[in-house]
């Protein structure tokens, strides 16, 4: 991406972008079905522009409307590591925000959608396409781990993906701010997309407790033993009054987007339980709010803990 530098070095202008939605992930997962819906909700959208060619089209005058591109393998100079530098030049020269839309899919729902296509994978086209399945997901692990957005298409038909569409990304003039609040490890690094990171570390840990830790922040019994360490109320409320005085203020400033992360160690329990609460208040309290927890989809797709056996989350919140 050094051509975008190359530009503001030049003092070439960069497009004053809305916002930019970047739509990825393992082909045959939706991708075409979930650009069509943006464009229906007034988004300018590009499918497979290399990514090289960023830095033109940001070039010249004004965009009028928010911006989607479609990226995948099949795009001309694909790399995971190039998809996270477009991101970060793009963030950083235009002040846009960006958000990365991963759309995912069981390999035996991308199979079943390769076969009634009988198209070539574009990563194994001389093989079946259960190997350029695999090699996909392998190498989209990386970015599937970074999305603001994480929208798994395998139980959805046509119209649901076109209805999660119009969820995350619909333009409503006057919508004001949209929080999206989320949970991650430490031990991973925080979320690229964080705009505010409040640390869960100093909780007492449920990882410690044997019953509660094949559980996960989502689930009652860790939620009560959370709660009962007498600094997590006041920490509870503390983040509130302080998104409560955050929160207008960047929307006064024309943000669009406002990203809270929860961080632990493990970001299984403590984080998970916090986002899930502040964020629950919050949307009580007449905010837009999306919660992910980037853990739990890491490890298990969207359903995680339905996913994941009893005691097999021992890279929870413990520090072994």
């Amino acid at each position: 991406m050094g051509e975008l530098n190359d530009m503001t070095a030049r003092g070439d202008t960069l497009t004053d972008l809305a916002s930019l939605v970047l739509v990825t992930g393992p082909s045959g997962a939706g991708r075409t079905t979930a650009l069509h819906a943006l464009e229906d909700l007034g988004y300018e959208t590009i499918d497979n522009l290399p990514l090289s060619f960023l830095s033109r089209l940001l070039e010249g005058t004004r965009a009028e409307r928010p911006l989607a591109l479609g990226v995948d393998v099949r795009t001309r100079d694909f790399s995971p590591d190039g998809l996270v530098a477009a991101m970060d030049d793009v963030r950083r020269l235009t002040g846009a925000p960006v958000q990365l839309l991963y759309l995912d899919a069981d390999p035996d729902t991308l199979l079943r959608r390769y076969s009634e296509t009988r198209r070539r994978h574009p990563l194994a086209p001389e093989a079946g396409p259960a190997m350029g399945i695999a090699r996909e997901i392998e190498l989209l692990a990386p970015v599937r781990a970074l999305a603001d957005v994480l929208v798994d298409t395998s139980g959805l038909s046509p119209n649901d993906l076109r209805a999660e569409m119009r969820h995350w990304f619909a333009v409503t003039e006057g919508q004001g701010l949209v929080l999206s609040v989320q949970s991650f490890s430490y031990k991973r690094g925080l979320p690229r997309s964080a705009d505010l990171v409040f640390d869960c570390r100093f909780l007492r840990n449920p990882h410690w407790e044997p019953e509660l830790r094949h559980l996960d922040g989502r689930d009652p019994p860790v939620a009560r033993f959370i709660e009962g360490d007498p600094r997590a109320a006041e920490f509870r409320e503390r983040c509130l009054s302080f998104l409560r005085f955050l929160v207008p203020a960047y929307g006064s400033e024309g943000k669009s987007y406002l990203t809270i992360a929860f961080g632990c160690t493990g970001g299984w329990h403590r984080s998970v339980a916090m986002a899930e609460s502040v964020a629950r208040t919050l949307a009580e309290e007449g905010l837009p709010v999306s919660i992910r927890h980037r853990e739990l989809e890491r490890l298990a797709g969207r359903d995680a803990t339905a996913a994941m056996p009893a005691g097999s989350r021992n890279d929870g919140d413990g520090t072994q």
